[in-house]
């Protein structure tokens, strides 16, 4: 019994709960980086929008991956 509580205990603490990504706040961060920090947010931005539209158009798991590269890339054609 004292064996599995110890294995509890080491797997409860190497498990860590997996939180979403900040935003990168460009005034946060020293003024050499700002232009770096803001090109990343809105980097993250469109990552957000597009998991957005595949939670909406509800992707399947399997397909996520494909949709959201493909969701990317037009983006990126848009902007251009």
């Amino acid at each position: 019994m004292n064996l599995f509580i110890r294995f509890t205990l080491i797997s409860l603490f190497l498990t860590t709960s997996v939180s979403a990504q900040k935003l990168v706040d460009p005034t946060s961060v020293a003024p050499e980086y700002r232009e770096a920090a803001e090109k990343r947010r809105a980097e993250q931005i469109r990552q957000r929008e597009c998991a957005h539209k595949a939670d909406v158009r509800k992707i399947l798991p399997r397909e996520r991956t494909a949709y959201l590269l493909q969701c990317l890339e037009t983006d990126v054609v848009k902007a251009n």
